[in-house]
């Protein structure tokens, strides 16, 4: 009976499953204590720590600085654990995640280990293990009990991570029928590379490529070109910035968004001379710096009601859309660490300085890392402040699965006319990109329109919103 127990890196959050080690707390033959902080982790959410499940000697640890960590798969192993004061069983268990701890960026713990199966001579698996990708909503969500989970012993489904799984479908195996040779007999990728390779599995894999490949030339034409990659010249370069961590979450959600929402983009500026008057009486009366942006939020979501198809998103999967009856607004805020977006549920039933504090606190949240990943999630439509930067007009990217984006650029003095009169006055610029597979162009600029009108009349914005 082996003495070590591997720490499977548990749930990271609502539609997280891997994260980038950006560096580890402690080195193989370190003595640790529960809820110590083993490593400092990235999402594409958060940066977040990941303390210790258990008291013990760390025997091996999983993955290099820089490396990309799975959720479901083991990242630290332990010799001689305990939790609790109470002896952890070895025998090659795999503690899972039993709840998470979102709020302070911390990710929870794993729970107990869970007993073999009597008589099946392999360990219980853990969940994210044991669950196939393709049987579940979110393969980073443990759901239930380790108790009852099928065993080699008992003709269920034979343990492997979901990676492995995958592998096996790409390789047209049925994963069911490889024997693996792994602890408590999980099936390893090698175990499917080596199935493979023998005549049964290289028959079985040819006649699954032979199969799909003449589907797959009628689905030519309709493929994306896949280009080989660029030779780049890094002759005279004086700075290499590695491609990871929430950059490269942010490249890969906007190649996602662009790829997949039909963008397209409706302009228009609003007169807020007004707006600019009332924005600065509020200021004075209140004592606190007030800007345009929780006009402009409040203005959306008054505008959201009269438009609602624009306060959704889109599960491509199911081919639906779903409308949402609440308005959580994301802010996109600019980081030394990258763009994030986190949400201000219900902005709808904010007024204006509750806004405006609102938006300061997960904004300073955004920039010293300490925002909760439910802070993160759960946007129904978002608003770029690009303005408080400079700049006009601009052609937002949806911040996918929403369907519209709103951008607002520098207010600024302009020449206006009014009932045949020229003036002096303010002007905000305002760039709204939908997607065209939910949106119509019409619909869109109504809902522009609908904005424009309220920022000027501002009045009806420190008034209560209507239920």
């Amino acid at each position: 009976m082996s003495d070590t127990v591997d720490f499977i890196l548990p749930d990271l959050g609502e539609g997280v499953h891997e994260a980038e080690i950006i560096s580890w707390k402690v080195s193989v033959g370190d003595k640790v204590e529960e809820m110590q902080v083993l490593a400092e982790m990235e999402t594409d959410k958060a940066l977040v720590e990941l303390p210790s499940p258990y008291s013990g000697k760390i025997v091996e640890l999983h993955g290099e600085v820089g490396q990309i960590a799975h959720v479901g798969e083991p990242i630290v192993t332990f010799r001689g654990a305990t939790q609790s004061g109470k002896a952890v069983k070895g025998n090659g268990t795999v503690a899972a995640p039993h709840k998470k701890e979102e709020a302070k960026g911390h990710v929870a713990p794993a729970g107990p280990a869970a007993k073999p199966q009597a008589g099946s001579g392999a360990r219980a698996s853990s969940p994210a293990e044991e669950v196939d990708e393709g049987e579940r909503e979110d393969a980073g969500t443990v759901v239930g009990s380790m108790e009852g989970l099928p065993t080699l012993g008992g003709g269920g489904k034979v343990m492997a991570t979901p990676a492995v799984r995958r592998l096996a479908r790409e390789m047209g195996i049925d994963i069911n029928t490889i024997h693996g040779t792994g602890r408590g007999g999980r099936v390893t990728a090698s175990d499917v590379e080596r199935a493979g390779k023998s005549p049964k599995g290289s028959a079985v894999a040819s006649a699954k490529v032979r199969e799909a490949a003449s589907g797959a030339a009628l689905k030519a034409v309709s493929q994306p070109i896949s280009y080989p990659p660029v030779q780049v010249d890094a002759t005279g370069t004086a700075q290499t910035i590695p491609f990871t961590g929430i950059r490269r979450k942010i490249a890969e959600a906007l190649d996602r968004s662009i790829k997949t929402a039909v963008h397209f983009v409706v302009m228009d500026t609003a007169d807020v001379t007004a707006l600019d008057r009332l924005r600065r009486q509020q200021a004075h009366a209140s004592g606190e710096k007030v800007s345009f942006l929780p006009f402009i939020i409040q203005a959306m979501c008054r505008a959201l009601k009269q438009f609602p198809q624009l306060n959704a998103i889109v599960d491509d999967a199911k081919k639906e859309i779903y409308v949402k009856g609440v308005i959580n607004m994301g802010v996109a805020v600019d980081t030394d660490h990258g763009l994030m977006v986190p949400v201000i549920p219900n902005a709808d039933r904010l007024g204006i300085l509750p806004l405006g504090r609102a938006v300061n606190e997960v904004a300073s949240k955004c920039k010293n890392r300490t925002i909760g990943l439910d802070q993160l999630k759960g946007g129904t439509i978002t608003i770029s402040n690009v303005g408080s930067y400079g700049g006009a007009f601009a052609t937002p990217i949806i911040n996918y699965p929403e369907v519209a984006i709103l951008a607002a650029g520098r207010a600024r003095e302009a020449v206006m006319a009014r009932n045949g009169g020229i003036f002096v006055g303010k002007e905000l610029p305002l760039s709204l990109s939908c997607d065209h597979r939910v949106v119509d162009g019409a619909y869109g600029a109504k809902m522009l329109s609908a904005v424009v009108q309220f920022l000027e009349n501002p009045e009806i914005l420190l008034e209560p919103a209507g239920r």
